[in-house]
């Protein structure tokens, strides 16, 4: 009998309950037999490293309803809504997987599938607004926004919420498809993405389980996360920009101007307030405060900085994005069975190890792990080299397929 599945596009930055609760209802809505996560490695689409690495990530999530975690590659990983939600929507057909459950901050009913449709036959006319505005002095969403109240009067508005901008950028891939996957919108349950207040009730947002945690303060969190992600919390390296920002600081001040601007993404002479700023900052949140225009948001240039830290090329995305890959982080014994159901059926190479014959292709992502492991200070944990997905054998126990030199 063939399994069916249901996607979700995740960070788990860290894994709460919150993200439980969208297991279980992707389950429940979806009657699927297979969840499909698709999560970013160690490094975040706002541009900064997860507090736990991928490997801890993933082994919760299986934990507690995932079934399969494919990692995001970071070409994918670390950008602006639109080109996360290409990567993420790309791994999920490339397994045939049968639909897309997503979190949703909108208090109002959306169609996102008739969204998505509308989007992609209006493009054309939207992105050519786009080009007459783009250098109006605005920041993206600023522009965005106005041109969907000018083209898409329909769409419920709030580029505040980065759920909902996301469900638009999920709906909007999803429909260039021939077969498109089902959408699953779900309301968002407890706090606000941005909220930094510890709520009473079970569900908090990452945002303030992260800035406790970094505080020292696991008490106050305990009852927002499974056992899992506290345990992970409380006896590995927790990671932050704080600890990579002396060797972003070397970077900057070590490169000239000519060197820095080939860096994916550095445009518009910003490498001169960059190099300007490095030398009044001490610290990462100083930086990034002297830095920060009306133009180049906080989470633009947190972007930025990661792709100065990985010394990252634009041939380099590119080339993920031509040639993409399904790295398997781990599995439950359906997703395993999962596995073995597509795996003569997808259209893009599933990879379980690093080897000769992938090291070059999944290079960024290796030297992303590498740049990420700078930051152990007291558990060196290999990222890429001579680890195999984690195989979680059942409810409670697992093999982790992990060997040593």
């Amino acid at each position: 009998m063939r399994l069916t599945s249901c996607g979700v596009i995740v960070e788990y930055n860290p894994f709460h309950n919150g993200h439980i609760y969208h297991l279980k209802e992707a389950r429940k809505k979806s009657e699927a037999d297979v969840l499909v996560a698709v999560m970013s490695g160690n490094f975040l689409q706002r541009g900064e490293p997860a507090i736990i690495d991928k490997w801890q990530r993933a082994e919760t999530a299986l934990h507690n309803g995932a079934d399969l975690v494919i990692e995001l590659p970071f070409a994918y990983a670390v950008q602006s809504a639109d080109y996360f939600a290409k990567g993420g929507i790309k791994l999920l057909h490339s397994l045939n997987v049968e639909s897309l459950c997503f979190g949703t901050d909108l208090t109002q009913s959306m169609d996102y599938e008739l969204f998505g449709q509308t989007y992609v036959e209006k493009e054309k006319l939207i992105n050519q607004r786009y080009q007459e505005i783009k250098n109006n002095g605005e920041s993206y969403p600023q522009q965005m926004t106005q041109i969907y109240r000018e083209l898409l009067q329909q769409v419920p508005l709030d580029f505040s919420s980065p759920n909902h901008i996301l469900g638009m950028a999920y709906a909007k891939e999803n429909a260039r498809y021939a077969n498109p996957m089902s959408l699953i919108p779900i309301t968002r349950q407890g706090s606000g993405y941005h909220d930094e207040t510890i709520k009473s009730q079970e569900f908090s947002s990452a945002t303030a389980i992260r800035q406790r945690v970094l505080e020292k303060d696991m008490t106050s969190i305990s009852h927002t996360v499974p056992s899992e992600t506290r345990d992970f919390l409380e006896n590995t390296d927790l990671h932050s920009w704080g600890d990579y920002w002396p060797l972003l600081k070397y970077h900057l001040l070590n490169h000239s101007f000519d060197e820095l601007s080939d860096t994916y993404q550095l445009s518009e002479g910003i490498e001169y307030r960059l190099k300007e700023s490095v030398k009044k900052a001490a610290s990462f949140s100083g930086f990034m405060s002297l830095v920060k225009t009306k133009r180049y948001t906080w989470t633009r240039l947190q972007r930025l900085a990661t792709y100065l830290l990985l010394n990252v090329r634009e041939k380099e995305i590119h080339d993920v994005w031509q040639n993409s890959y399904l790295r398997v982080l781990g599995f439950t014994e359906n997703g395993r069975q999962f596995l073995n159901q597509e795996k003569n059926h997808a259209t893009l190479p599933i990879v379980t190890k690093i080897d000769q014959k992938n090291e070059k292709q999944l290079s960024l992502d290796i030297r992303a792990g590498q740049i990420y492991q700078l930051a152990q200070q007291h558990h060196h944990i290999e990222q890429d080299y001579y680890r195999s997905p984690i195989y979680l054998k059942g409810e409670t126990s697992y093999e982790s397929c992990t060997s040593y030199p």
